[in-house]
């Protein structure tokens, strides 16, 4: 499969779409988020427990949360974008490891592992 310029350069540009959502949330500034995110998003976390819905939701949800977790970090890796015109679909694969505190002051640490399902859409401003 040969790929044309167009498209090497939209996957790197989706690619850097990505890890900037996972550096925007490990870094605990969601309301930036409004810089990856379209207004009309439809961000689903339900898999995990959490809402799924807008912008607005979500990044309420990450303030109220978020603080259990002292420290956190998204490793990204297999994404899989395909492109077509001025959308894409992409499927990554995230590890996750967590540390959260406890009742007793304590914190402990827990691996989750997660595949984001995606939609891409090109805008004025990019992906």
């Amino acid at each position: 499969m040969t790929l044309s310029l167009q498209e090497i350069s939209d996957r790197l540009e989706i690619q850097d779409l990505i890890h900037n959502y996972s550096g925007i949330i490990d870094q605990k500034r969601f309301d930036d988020l409004r810089d990856v995110f379209t207004e009309d998003a439809h961000i689903d976390y339900s898999a995990m427990g959490a809402p799924a819905g807008g912008l607005d939701t979500i990044i309420a949800f990450l303030h109220q949360v978020m603080c259990m977790f002292p420290n956190h970090q998204h490793l990204n890796a297999n994404a899989q974008i395909t492109v077509d015109g001025d959308t894409a679909a992409g499927r990554v694969m995230c590890f996750n490891p967590q540390e959260i505190s406890m009742p007793d002051g304590k914190t402990h640490i827990f691996m989750c592992g997660l595949w984001y399902v995606d939609e891409y859409r090109r805008t004025d401003a990019g992906w």
